[in-house]
């Protein structure tokens, strides 16, 4: 090993006890119980039903107090304790309201600070007293070890405790306290979450998903379709720009361009009040809690269209230039008999309603007006110098990758493209062919590129970015087609449908899951794959867990707009030391009518897999990474202290 950086190492560990220490430390670690792993996925901006997933760990908080004190409470002090451990600050003001005097005031922290203490050390039994010391809440590190680590076992100390919390409540504390001890459980009963997805589009915060991702312990990030399509507009891909918007104008959610990131839409509107006017086919979804005038909605009616005109003017170059995206059958402003509002597409000729061509050139239907290039530079100017759309970005780029292995599954938010009998499907980029595992580090390789070089804005890192999106081969999209244009202008139901990947029924089969993890070096006996992307539709007998348990599929609707058709708001995923449970959640209302009424969201929890034997932290990524570094204190030890 270079000594060089063993002399730098040998700063830190400038003894050989403290050497020996870390090394008998790092070994016992790894004969620890691994963590327990929560998986969530499509969370698309629906931020009050991520908060409470998170706050909950999927019912792993509910778990543990009721494995605690299902002799001592009834089930609704049960739930009230559940909801008081999820919400801390809210539901202290409420219970407080109910106490009339000062003396039951008092009397009740003492109790909940004593179960609140018994919560924490349950559920950091399987932690070292180091990793639980970070997860206390700093002003009452002091204070919460000394009475984790009490006993009473010859009752010379009992006063002394008795005296510590009755000087917490006395001095304003208990509170702060309590709120503490909330939040310490919250992150200690989730070692590590997987995002395995599209965190933006359809709802209202994605921005609030972003910055609880920033301060959380332990995350990584699967990148979705949509994640991407954020990523390459930041990158300089003005028809993922295009994108963006035109998915915020369908959804009502322009104010998370405006007032979040604070780029400016008055070109836009201007260019919209001047050549769109109403139209039915571009009316915004809405809520049936949103309020919206008709001037409102007509505003946003006009931005849809203006934005969606240029998002398909923008296309057209790009498919021309990259015959390798075998695009050509999407060239539709080149298809349309603009005479007899008519358009040809797969050789069959449709009428065209709700049509909104009136910047169109049908001689040269991909020619954007002036005023269009004007506005869509403007916009790339800036959502390039938004600095919170940058810090955001930033964090996905840092966080995501395309697929990831880790503790022997593959996570991937969308699917590995195959043909009908099973096998990778190939493209051919700058002359050479990629499938399977190569074909997403390609596809990695050109996003970190664009993304690196935002200057460069109709490269071919930048177009594959936009390909991720809607491509044919596309690990994220897994269809042969995206029929935006179809189902704005098209009547026939028949021309909206987008046919999937083979990877979508063939996943079902057990020796094709077993082949995909091959590829990509992992076991096919133990491991899994974990998808979200699709939604699964519960509500007509669809389950989740497929291939005889080797595929696991978490998209079950977080995103308002699928519950319809699912059934239910969303799957989770928690992976333990005992093996895997898949969550399945019921529609999240609202984080008062928890508070009030302590209802949960959680459905039913089914069993994926068990494990023979209870894993261990040795067994995991993290093992492999504190093997390495006993490798490198070994080494240090035999160089410097034992020559």
């Amino acid at each position: 090993m270079n000594s060089k950086y063993l002399d730098l190492l040998a700063q830190k560990y400038d003894s050989e006890e403290k050497v020996v220490t870390e090394i008998i430390n790092l070994e016992a670690i790894l004969d620890l119980p691994k963590g327990t792993e929560h998986f969530v996925s499509d969370l698309h901006g629906e931020y009050q039903a991520f908060q409470h997933v998170l706050r909950n760990g999927s019912g792993n908080v509910k778990v543990k107090i009721r494995d605690l004190f299902k002799d001592q409470l009834y089930e609704k002090e049960l739930n009230e304790f559940a909801t008081l451990v999820y919400y801390p600050e809210e539901k202290l003001q409420l219970i407080k309201n109910n106490f009339s005097s000062e003396k039951e005031l008092h009397e009740w922290y003492i109790e909940i600070i004593e179960r609140m203490m018994k919560l924490v050390s349950y559920a950091s039994s399987k932690y070292t007293r180091s990793k639980l010391r970070k997860a206390l809440p700093k002003q009452f590190v002091y204070i919460i070890e000394e009475l984790l680590y009490k006993t009473d076992e010859f009752k010379n100390k009992k006063d002394y405790y008795t005296k510590m919390v009755k000087q917490i409540i006395s001095l304003g504390q208990a509170d702060k306290l309590i709120i503490g001890l909330a939040y310490t459980t919250q992150r200690l009963v989730v070692d590590h979450l997987h995002v395995v997805g599209d965190i933006y589009d359809r709802g209202p915060a994605p921005h609030k998903i972003i910055d609880t991702l920033i301060n959380y312990h332990s995350v990584d990030i699967q990148w979705g379709n949509h994640d991407v399509l954020w990523l390459g507009a930041f990158a300089g891909s003005k028809v993922c720009l295009a994108n963006i918007i035109r998915i915020c104008a369908r959804y009502n959610n322009l104010d998370i361009i405006e007032d979040v990131y604070g780029i400016n839409l008055r070109p836009l509107l201007n260019l919209a009040e001047k050549y769109y006017d109403d139209n039915p086919a571009f009316r915004p979804k809405r809520n049936s809690d949103e309020n919206l005038s008709e001037q409102e909605q007509l505003q946003i009616t006009k931005i849809h269209q203006a934005i969606s005109i240029i998002q398909f003017k923008l296309e057209s170059p790009i498919i021309k230039r990259r015959p390798c995206f075998d695009m050509s059958d999407r060239l539709l402003l080149e298809k349309i008999d603009y005479d007899k509002n008519e358009v040809t597409i797969h050789g069959k000729t449709y009428l065209l309603e709700n049509t909104c061509f009136a910047t169109i050139n049908p001689d040269q239907p991909d020619q954007l007006l002036e005023e269009e290039e004007q506005v869509i530079e403007k916009l790339l100017f800036s959502v390039q110098h938004s600095e919170k759309l940058a810090r955001h970005m930033n964090f996905l780029m840092k966080k995501g990758s395309l697929y990831l292995k880790y503790n022997g599954n593959l996570l991937i938010h969308g699917c590995i493209p195959l043909d009908e009998e099973g096998n990778m499907e190939k493209m051919i980029i700058e002359n050479k062919t990629y499938a399977g595992r190569d074909l997403l580090d390609i596809f990695e390789h050109y996003l970190r590129y664009a993304f690196a070089h935002p200057e460069e804005t109709d490269d071919l890192a930048t177009d594959m970015v936009w390909y991720l999106w809607t491509g044919e081969y596309s690990s994220l999209f897994g269809k042969r087609e995206m029929t935006t244009f179809e189902r704005y202008f098209i009547q026939d139901k028949e021309t909206h449908r987008e046919r999937k990947n083979p990877y979508y029924h063939l996943r079902e089969d057990e020796e094709i899951c077993r082949k995909i993890l091959t590829e990509f070096g992992l076991n096919p006996d133990q491991g899994h794959i974990i998808n979200g992307h699709t939604p699964v539709k519960e509500i007509n007998g669809e389950n989740p867990i497929k291939a005889n348990g080797k595929m696991i599929v978490i998209d079950g609707g977080f995103s308002k707009a699928y519950q319809s058709t699912t059934g239910i708001a969303g799957y989770t995923l928690l992976y333990n030391s005992y093996g895997m449970q898949l969550v399945a959640h019921k529609h999240f209302n609202s984080k008062e009518d928890v508070l009030c009424n302590g209802t949960d969201v959680l459905s039913v929890k089914r069993l994926v897999d068990e494990e023979l034997e209870r894993k261990t932290v040795g067994e995991t990524n993290v093992g492999e990474e504190l093997l390495q570094e006993i490798s490198v204190l070994n080494s240090l030890r035999e160089y410097r202290y034992m020559n």
